[in-house]
């Protein structure tokens, strides 16, 4: 069994509030979900306007498919026009 963790820290683009905020968040952990089939959470700065941390991870039993999906999971991210993305970090376990 593998575990492959994706996670991205974020700089949201004209936030004015927190309901702005949630609203980008929740769209990209939704997309991650409905499209990759991975579980996605916002894991830090849950009250800070214009910043985000969220994580995908995905269990699989082949390194291979998890740094593939978990590479998909980059591409939507990075092309999401609200977000920047900071930095991001992959494991394996």
């Amino acid at each position: 069994m593998v575990v492959g963790v994706r996670s991205w820290d974020l700089q949201l683009a004209g936030c004015q509030s927190l309901k702005d905020k949630r609203r980008i968040v929740k769209s990209l952990k939704d997309r991650l979900h409905r499209q990759f089939n991975v579980s996605a959470a916002e894991v830090e700065h849950q009250d800070v306007w214009q910043r985000a941390a969220v994580a995908c991870s995905v269990v699989t039993t082949d390194r291979r498919h998890a740094e593939e999906v978990l590479a998909s999971c980059d591409r939507l991210i990075a092309g999401e026009p609200l977000a920047h993305v900071l930095s991001s970090e992959i494991s394996f376990a």
